[in-house]
């Protein structure tokens, strides 16, 4: 395999790349390339503007080639994404354009995350069809931002685009999508910071800031005003943040090109969806693949036990696999190895394999009722009418155990020390007398009532083990919850086992600090509000307040 230094254009053979490619198709448990590839570097691709955007060619060095890929992000045109979207893809025929987006690494123009995807996609398709080595037909493949830019795409879908791999990639990120209805404060902010400082010439002092991002992320959260706290941690960078904390409205127009919804209503290509189920996007995915098969459009959906940061580490091997299938099913006319539409992750799988075939999400299951009770309890009778109270306190504000975070300290985490917190209210019930199968998305209804109508409400089931270890499965969250009435929340999508012996806690607090942005109880703006306010929540018990499980034994 051949791959160029500067200048573009020119091209060299390398045996160390040719062993490194070797090494990484073993790692990643992929079949043998095909063919060798070089590279053309530095290509200018231009906008209608006058702006021109930088991309790199993996061109493969055969008469036939596979396809034609598009990858467009901002994460830079190096490792890892040279290695797992040009060099994999360009070794097995594929011509493949990785395009750094407008303002990142070269390409001309200013980054405003997401605003300028669209109109940048259908230039460089333009640019595309011009090209002699163009195959007359491309697919798409990437992962978060880099989904975000191929349902851009699909907002006004080419007609010579003929497949797309979607891995954890958002369609909507107006600031209220992200949490709920609340603003996703620890995965703005940390992303903001991360991306404002990734061209940062001096790289020890990048790599040891990242170290500490969520120590710096979490201190600059806590600071009052938010606005003027956060900019202290994002220095001259970020120039948008600011914007987001100020638009808190999801039909507000500022979100206009942030929100792609149409993309799902005219996509009619294949896609195949990847994800985690502590996946920051899942519900996103969800929604994906759910609002595709409704339409009768071709849609596979992968879900692993992973988060967003496991996608280019343990996951790869699974992504890749998978992506290079369905890319070769539907551009290169190879017979497809999937077995069903959807393949999830089973946690705690009995059989130690783990891995479930369905024809659809979420399959049918039948309904497991749980009521909460006096004393802590959880339990399928309908208790006694009897209340369960506590404070919420936005200057302690209840903290982050785990769940679907951007940052490194998400996913399944040891949540006991959460659980025995004043703020925070848990209902646990007997231990189970055999295995029990949730598949699907858990909902709890809370007949609630609050004392400050400016209140949050934060939902988790965890499992608790022989030892009374608590460890968290599924999350929901209700921003400015109701302050009197019956609240219903829906929780994260789960496939997951209840082993005999184990036991469902619920958890119920006033929020969940710095994943969600605090309610600091006294309607202020985000961005410049001072003030606190505490709230006190009853959850009143009896047959409105009950844990509703897609579960069976």
């Amino acid at each position: 395999m051949s791959v160029t230094a500067a200048p573009p254009n020119t091209a060299t053979r390398p045996t160390l790349q040719q062993a490194a490619l070797r090494k990484l198709s073993g790692v990643l448990q992929l079949p043998p390339p095909t063919t060798d590839y070089v590279v053309d570097r530095g290509l200018r691709v231009p906008m209608r503007d006058g702006v021109d955007l930088v991309a790199d060619h993996y061109v493969p060095q055969t008469t036939q080639p596979a396809g034609t890929l598009l990858v467009r992000g901002p994460y830079g045109r190096g490792f890892p994404f040279a290695a797992l979207f040009g060099s994999v893809y360009a070794a097995r025929g594929y011509h493949v354009i990785v395009q750094s987006v407008r303002g990142t690494y070269g390409s001309g123009g200013e980054f405003d995350p997401m605003v300028h995807e669209i109109e940048d996609g259908a230039d460089t398709v333009a640019w595309l069809r011009e090209q002699p080595w163009f195959t007359g037909t491309f697919g798409t493949v990437g992962l978060s931002y880099l989904g975000f830019t191929q349902w851009a795409l699909l907002a006004d879908p080419p007609p010579e685009m003929k497949a797309a791999v979607i891995t954890v990639g958002p369609h909507d990120v107006s600031g209220p999508r992200w949490g709920t209805g609340s603003f996703g404060l620890n995965d703005f902010l940390g992303w903001s910071d991360l991306v404002a400082r990734q061209e940062d010439p001096r790289r020890l002092r990048v790599l040891l800031r990242q170290a500490r991002a969520q120590r710096l992320v979490t201190r600059a959260s806590l600071g009052l005003p938010l606005g003027e706290s956060s900019r202290a941690l994002l220095g001259d960078g970020a120039p948008w943040f600011e914007s987001w904390l100020d638009h808190p409205q999801a039909d507000d127009p500022f979100w206009t090109k942030l929100q792609l919804r149409d993309a799902l209503e005219r996509a009619e290509i294949p896609v195949l969806l990847l994800t985690g189920w502590q996946d920051l996007f899942l519900e996103q995915t969800l929604e994906q693949y759910g609002r595709l098969r409704s339409r009768g459009v071709t849609a596979g959906l992968t879900i692993g036990p992973w988060t967003h940061g496991h996608m280019m580490t343990k996951a790869a091997p699974t992504v890749i696999r998978e992506s290079l299938d369905w890319l070769d099913a539907h551009l290169a006319d190879a017979p497809a190895q999937r077995s069903a539409p959807v393949r999830v992750h089973l946690a705690g799988s009995p059989d130690g394999d783990g891995w479930l075939d369905f024809t659809d999400w979420p399959p049918p299951m039948p309904e497991r009722v749980l009521y909460l009770q006096p004393a802590r309890r959880l339990a399928d009778t309908v208790p006694e009418a009897s209340t369960a109270a506590f404070v919420y306190n936005p200057a302690d504000p209840t903290p982050t155990v785990g769940g679907r975070l951007l940052s490194p300290v998400g996913g399944y985490r040891d949540d006991t020390a959460l659980a025995r917190r004043a703020d925070v209210l848990t209902f646990t019930g007997d231990p189970l007398p055999t295995d029990l199968f949730v598949v699907g998305s858990p909902v709890l209804e809370l007949s609630h009532s609050c004392t400050n109508p400016n209140n949050d409400l934060f939902v988790r089931v965890s499992q608790v083990d022989a030892q009374g270890r608590s460890r968290n499965v599924s999350d929901g969250y209700r921003a400015s919850a109701p302050d009197t009435g019956t609240v219903r929340i829906e929780l994260d999508g789960v496939a997951h086992t209840f082993p005999a012996g184990s036991r469902i806690r619920v958890l119920v607090a006033g929020g969940s600090h710095p994943r969600f942005l605090r309610n600091l109880g006294t309607g202020e703006p985000a961005v410049s509000g001072t003030g606190f306010a505490t709230a006190r929540h009853t959850l009143h018990l009896g047959d409105a307040t009950r844990l509703i499980l897609p579960a069976g034994d």
